[in-house]
């Protein structure tokens, strides 16, 4: 909790950039990051330093070409940004993490029960020829991406798909289990809020997992603000996220960028938590 007595531990001030590593948190995911391919010249790019440039870019929001100077060039950045997603180093990283705070806290890697939602976010002005379609959604009203999340009793993120905000969350919840891959076996309970209920996401999802039951936790019938049981904790993960003003809007192009930055983020809150946790 933000008190007095704690406010040193998020105290930022004396870094180059607030959204700078420290040495603590570099030491977690520096040995994550892989070697240089053999052959060639010897890799004299800083890895810190790509990191601490797509954290500026998550944090602050801003264009790539407003990178700072005394950061990689935006080229470098970018460069980097892709690679690792597309060979498949964030998604390792990202996993690595999520198993060290599971077991920081003496909980097994693979969680039993996880809660799913999803988020749209108004897409920004965009031009290229490379552009995945948006969608309107028709509930929030709004033209755009859509987010949809897993995430365990934790609030950690567990995995992630960005679509067209025309798509209905019951198909893209769907969509999202798919994704999973036997990459949590034990996953046997999931809440979810109304937009899931009916027999169209209980068919889908029992063709991808078949093993998952789901709990549909509806909201309270009271006039006045009452906290949901479990779809709070999708909740306030997507407010911590949203912290990163990159998310803000879509601004990407592509889906798998916009995924990615999702990653980034989630990865910047486990690998504080982590070092947070050792103090």
């Amino acid at each position: 909790m933000w008190t007095n007595e704690n406010r040193a531990r998020y105290d930022r001030s004396k870094l180059r950039y607030p959204s700078d590593l420290t040495d603590d948190e570099w030491a977690i995911i520096g040995p994550l990051i892989p070697p240089a391919k053999r052959g060639g010249n010897k890799r004299t790019v800083n890895e810190r330093q790509v990191i601490n440039g797509l954290m500026f870019i998550l944090s602050t929001g801003c264009q790539w070409a407003s990178l700072p100077k005394d950061l990689p060039p935006r080229s470098t950045v970018n460069d980097y940004f892709r690679r690792w997603n597309e060979d498949g180093t964030l998604d390792r990283i990202h996993h690595a993490l999520y198993v060290r705070c599971r077991e920081q806290v003496d909980r097994a890697a693979s969680p039993t029960a996880a809660i799913i939602d999803s988020q749209s976010v108004k897409s920004a002005g965009k031009r290229g020829g490379h552009i995945d379609p948006s969608g309107f959604d028709a509930g929030k009203k709004i033209n755009g991406k859509k987010r949809h999340v897993l995430v365990d009793t934790q609030g950690l993120l567990l995995c992630a798909i960005v679509h067209a905000a025309d798509i209905q969350d019951r198909d893209g919840g769907v969509m999202l289990m798919g994704t999973l891959f036997g990459l949590f076996p034990f996953l046997l309970k999931l809440y979810a809020d109304g937009g899931y209920q009916g027999p169209k996401f209980q068919e889908g999802l029992g063709r991808v997992c078949a093993q998952i039951n789901v709990e549909i936790v509806k909201r309270s019938d009271i006039g006045k603000f009452v906290v949901v049981p479990k779809r709070w904790i999708v909740e306030r993960t997507i407010g911590w996220l949203n912290r990163c003003r990159r998310l803000a809007k879509d601004w990407e192009c592509l889906n798998q960028n916009g995924l990615a930055f999702l990653r980034w983020a989630s990865i910047r809150l486990m690998v504080r938590k982590l070092c947070k946790e050792t103090k």
